[in-house]
């Protein structure tokens, strides 16, 4: 009974801190909202908001059709909530190194990233993630560094339209809504004929700097 007690206690704890960030990071909230992010009843979340009232969080209720959840007074939050191992999973997480991101010319940005992401820990968390990171090293294979990839992964943050083949009698205007690596080998999406276009059929690839909108998701 005593161990059930412990682990309900650990899981609302985990859950009250989600609250928190989700809070924090997206602004107002409905408790239906939250009850669907965090799969629990709003009954159950409201009962959580009032337990974060009461330990003093400034925690902002407000009624109404337009209503909803807030936190008050720009209050801000370290992320205190990691376990040992949740911490030691996050380090893992952190030192495998992934190709991925330099072909897709994000490797300086996430090596600023992942400093400022420790860097922002609480200290025991922190050292935990550091000291995972200096005793596992964790290398993935290198992928061919096609600078297309590069170009049309820009092309796709941007929604600038693109010609592959470009310049030949089968030159294909695309959208391009995100793209995939599938055994070492992308693919890109076209919001037009909404299918994934192979790497081996890109040929020459043309980004024009013309934007185009899409509701439609990758």
């Amino acid at each position: 009974m005593t161990s059930y007690v412990m682990f309900g206690n650990a899981v609302r704890a985990a859950r009250l801190l989600q609250i928190l960030l989700i809070l924090q990071n997206r602004g107002r909230q409905t408790s239906v909202q939250l009850a669907q992010e965090l799969e629990v009843a709003p009954r159950t979340i409201l009962r959580d908001v009032d337990a974060m009232t009461e330990a003093g969080l400034p925690i902002i209720v407000h009624a109404g059709h337009k209503g909803g959840i807030e936190l008050g007074f720009n209050y801000r939050t370290r992320l205190t909530g990691l376990s040992k191992d949740e911490s030691e999973a996050l380090g893992l997480v952190l030192t495998a190194t992934n190709p991925t991101i330099a072909a897709l010319g994000l490797e300086h940005a996430a090596q600023r990233a992942q400093a400022k992401l420790v860097e922002s820990l609480p200290d025991k968390s922190r050292n935990a993630v550091k000291l995972i990171m200096r005793q596992f090293e964790m290398v993935s294979p290198p992928h061919d560094d096609d600078p297309r990839v590069r170009a049309i992964s820009m092309a796709v943050r941007a929604r600038t339209v693109i010609r592959l083949r470009f310049a030949t009698r089968t030159e294909h205007l695309i959208h391009p809504l995100g793209m995939k690596l599938d055994a070492a080998k992308w693919s890109v999406r076209d919001a037009l004929s909404r299918t994934w276009i192979a790497q081996d059929d890109w040929g020459r690839v043309n980004v024009s700097a013309t934007r185009f909108s899409s509701t439609e998701n990758p």
